[in-house]
């Protein structure tokens, strides 16, 4: 019997190095693409990281007008769908924005329309207002409804129909490439000369609903009660200028090392001695779970869906806490031997093999059942 190939057409930002797109490169390499062949609709123009090795795969990258002209972006869709009839699926990742997407998939008889809820509160921004709006009707025009964890599903699509008809789609990521490996660690913090101070780490795009402020004052206090810590922050965004300038303000220049964005991130989480996070909201964050994987001493903030939670080194703190009460609970993490926490990641869903697995038989029976009812 020949195994026809089917194509999901993935909406979603652009694809650099940020949670959302990491998390599909990491079910993307792992799908079988002689079954299941992702594309990605991006809806910025700037080229990505991830793009050279898409192509690699075998995916495409269209780039749509984007979000500001609604008639130019489903005039552009119903061409898109036109020229590609293949497509008969369609996976959105962009916040309240994916109504777009939905919204012109379904004009142009898309029968599996997935969306997919990543957050759990409508990102800061000057679009909020509208985004509030375009929120509530995205359950509409949806056939399938996804999250990362069941608080990201009840907020975008409500309680009523995420309790009765979803897919709960783990952060998963392969946890042996994220296991601590002590020659991983020695190579970085001797590049960096870290020596043995204590490394406070953190993960994510420098942003406001990270609040990343946060973290440097809680550091501020690190180095008041321990002088021998340093800070990493991995990532870019429109706030690093702001956060180094806080930086300097708090006499922290020669303490934080800003890297920007790193393709090794796996083995930085093995030169780190504790990871920090102080978001206002997070879906699920994928950071927490390669930093769990690393056997790494967590603590974030208590804003964050507690289903993040996989290993006995998590911790959540109030946001409202003094940077006093987190630095010392930081510090206070006595340091062990660190083991791999592979199994216990598999156990709990978050290990790739198994969830990339579940994802494509998911795509198919979706398919399926859309081809079923066409003829």
């Amino acid at each position: 019997m020949m195994i026809v190939m089917i194509r999901v057409l993935q909406s979603v930002s652009n694809m650099d190095r940020g949670g959302i797109e990491t998390m599909l490169m990491n079910f993307y390499r792992h799908v079988d693409r002689e079954k299941v062949q992702f594309d990605f609709l991006c809806n910025k123009p700037a080229p990505g990281d991830y793009d050279d090795e898409i192509r690699a795969l075998g995916g495409r990258i269209f780039i749509s007008p984007g979000f500001m002209s609604y008639p130019k972006y489903v005039a552009y869709m119903t061409e898109l769908f036109r020229e590609h009839p293949e497509y008969r699926m369609i996976h959105t990742h962009n916040g309240s924005l994916m109504l777009y997407a939905l919204v012109s998939a379904k004009k142009n008889n898309i029968p599996v329309r997935i969306a997919h809820a990543h957050a759990t509160a409508v990102p800061l921004g000057l679009k909020n207002e509208l985004k509030k709006l375009m929120r509530p009707l995205i359950k509409y025009v949806a056939t399938d409804y996804w999250g990362c964890s069941d608080a990201a599903g009840r907020f975008y699509f409500s309680e009523k129909r995420w309790n009765g008809r979803h897919e709960l789609i783990h952060n998963a990521i392969d946890a042996d490439q994220f296991t601590f490996r002590e020659e991983a660690r020695d190579a970085i913090r001797r590049q960096y000369g870290f020596g043995d101070s204590f490394v406070l780490g953190h993960v994510g795009r420098l942003s406001p609903e990270k609040n990343q402020k946060k973290i440097l004052e809680i550091f501020a206090e690190m180095r008041r009660l321990d002088p021998n810590t340093r800070l990493v922050m991995i990532g870019t965004g429109e706030l690093e200028p702001t956060l180094r300038q806080t930086a300097a303000e708090l006499g922290l220049t020669d303490a934080v090392t800003f890297t920007g964005v790193q393709t090794n991130v796996n083995e930085w989480y093995c030169a780190f001695d504790a990871f920090i996070m102080t978001s206002f909201n997070e879906g699920l964050p994928v950071v927490a779970i390669e930093a769990q994987a690393a056997d790494l001493p967590c603590v974030l903030s208590d804003t964050i869906t507690p289903e993040v939670r996989v290993t006995d080194q998590m911790r959540f703190l109030s946001l409202n806490d003094d940077a006093a009460h987190w630095a010392k609970t930081i510090l206070d993490r006595k340091p062990q031997a660190r083991v791999s926490r592979a199994a216990e990641l598999t156990a709990a869903g978050y290990e790739i093999k198994s969830e990339a697995l579940r994802m494509q038989n998911l795509y198919l029976a979706l398919y399926a059942a859309a081809k079923e009812k066409e003829l």
